[in-house]
């Protein structure tokens, strides 16, 4: 009856049959395939009934002489063949891209596109989207074990949770839409002569991104991690509890903290030297930057990135004086400045102290893989990173960064950096970490964190030559501190599972409220929740200088 009940009500509202399934999957009512495969045979008899009344509205209207001649006047062979070349894309993009499915599926009956081809493509966008969709309300239904679930208070708890998440799915969609309608084409990215990201094997790397979940776009897997951060808010009286995580952080390191301030505060013995530049001139400021070079007999290459960035956007190495002049001319905003460290190893170190411990202790440890291409004296730049199996699941980053040389035939061992970056987002392979833990690396950590002003909570993103060394707590060279938004990166990991990751995360969240609320207990401030909405709303709508993948 369950199974009948989630397929008939596919066809009222596809999302909330999904997310009541994973809830009764997570309550046990339900096993896991049952209610994916309600779900999925319910959304694909709907797909195929839309491509059903497309063809019967054909030769229904046809009979009428006025909306015959006006069906006749349209490009209807055009749009079989569009449909035939980019039937794979669309059909499956339509799963993702709010308002697009219904005429998209109208139409493929209305051409005739074949039943076959139709079904086939259907159901690989209705295999891909209901696992996830599922799989999201079963991870974001661990925030109901802390609730009541037994009784009237129990009905409204569920209520309440698929409500929830049928409206930040609803609100997450457009939003995704709007973000790839104002992303540049990938011709004018290219040129006219350069193969495009929709050519060759990049449909199947789509495919195998949405298949692994460490590529899934945030609004999809911070969907579980937002609702129990809506769950935390409402039990520690207000979201800007965070801000109080870090009192020596201007709002706690939620958003738009200075890097450089940061760094300042940490010991000199264990941090990359850094230097400020100020927003101005792009001539003033390349003239400070090659002035403090040669006063800290700093040489090249050197790094270069915003002072307040995110995700690793704007990261540059600067080989020479024009590299900084081109930066300073696009960057128009403060910069940070490094000497570059040439690791070749980097950790990220998620730390946490709890107010009134004398001790902090090391929450996890994300060990950094920089994505390397190496030559084999026939292929090029662009054909190594399709035929690498990882490499081509972000194929539209590298392909863009490097751009300049994907024409290149590597030679026999010749290596490539890809990213310098030590982020996800930009191509870096992260793992666990936990083989690099020691009670000496521990120590050194929590000293460096209790050197820092009323810091409680945070990542420190750490270079280093020598694994025995990091270790034992030495030769450590900080690249940046994060503060109470920072996350535990090791979550993706590719060995690890979704719903350990989404543990993880909600644990994380629980230590930094719960520190937050611990410090304003004692007189810490907390940021205002109108000015916290503020600093939100002018970060997300900021517009880089530079673009993720560049």
């Amino acid at each position: 009856m369950l199974f009948l009940a989630l397929m008939l009500g596919t066809l009222v509202s596809e999302d909330l049959a999904c997310i009541a399934a994973g809830l009764l999957i997570r309550e046990g009512r339900i096993g896991l395939a049952a209610g994916v495969g309600a779900c999925a045979v319910g959304i694909l008899i709907g797909d195929v009934g839309l491509w059903v009344v497309g063809c019967a509205s054909r030769r229904a209207l046809g009979r009428w002489p006025v909306v015959s001649r006006r069906i006749q006047r349209l490009p209807l062979d055009n749009m079989r063949q569009w449909l035939d070349e980019h039937a794979a894309g669309a059909m499956i993009a339509s799963r993702f891209i709010p308002g697009t499915r219904l005429p998209l599926y109208f139409c493929a009956g209305l051409v005739r596109m074949p039943l076959a081809s139709f079904t086939a493509w259907a159901s690989i966008a209705v295999l891909l989207w209901t696992p996830a969709l599922v799989w999201l309300a079963v991870g974001a239904g661990g925030a109901l074990s802390v609730l009541p679930l037994s009784g009237v208070s129990g009905w409204v708890s569920r209520i309440s949770f698929v409500a929830l998440m049928f409206v930040l799915l609803k609100s997450a969609r457009p939003l995704v839409s709007s973000l790839r309608s104002r992303a540049p084409s990938r011709g004018m990215r290219f040129g006219a002569g350069r193969r495009s990201l929709g050519v060759g094997g990049s449909v199947p790397a789509r495919l195998a991104r949405w298949s692994r979940w460490e590529f899934w776009p945030m609004w999809l897997f911070y969907a579980p991690v937002a609702i129990w951060v809506g769950f935390l808010a409402l039990r520690h009286r207000g979201i800007s509890t965070i801000t109080a995580s870090n009192p020596g952080i201007p709002d706690g390191g939620v958003v738009g903290e200075s890097k450089f301030r940061i760094l300042s505060k940490l010991p000199s013995d264990c941090t990359i030297p850094s230097a400020f530049v100020e927003a101005g001139p792009a001539a003033h400021r390349v003239h400070s930057i090659v002035a403090h070079m040669r006063e800290q007999r700093w040489s090249f290459p050197v790094v270069l990135k915003p002072d307040v960035g995110q995700r690793g956007v704007g990261v540059r190495l600067a080989q020479c004086v024009e590299d900084i002049e081109t930066y300073c001319e696009r960057e128009t905003s403060s910069i940070l400045m490094q000497p570059y460290h040439p690791g070749p190893f980097e950790a990220g170190i998620f730390y946490y102290r709890l107010p009134g411990e004398a001790r902090g202790r090391i929450f996890s440890i994300t060990d950094k893989h920089f994505p390397v291409l190496i030559g084999d004296g026939r292929s090029t730049v662009e054909a190594l990173i399709w035929a690498h199996p990882r490499y081509r699941l972000q194929a539209s980053t590298f392909l863009t960064r490097h751009s300049h040389a994907l024409d290149h035939v590597l030679a026999q061992g010749e290596r490539l950096q890809l990213a310098i970056a030590g982020n996800h987002a930009q191509g870096t392979l992260f793992r666990d970490g936990a083989h690099l833990w020691t009670p000496a690396l521990e120590r050194r950590i929590d000293e460096i964190a209790q050197s820092y002003p009323e810091f409680f909570v945070g990542r420190f993103d750490v270079r280093y030559s020598d694994l025995d060394g990091l270790r034992a707590g030495h030769g450590l060279a900080i690249v940046e501190l994060n503060g109470a938004t920072a996350e535990s990166t090791d979550i993706y990991d590719p060995n690890r599972s979704l719903l350990s990751a989404y543990r993880q995360l909600f644990k994380q969240w629980s230590i930094v409220f719960m520190i937050g609320a611990a410090n304003r207990a004692t007189g810490a401030a907390v940021t205002p929740t109108p000015r916290l909405a503020r600093l939100l709303r002018a970060h997300m709508t900021s517009k880089p200088a530079f673009a993720l993948s560049d």
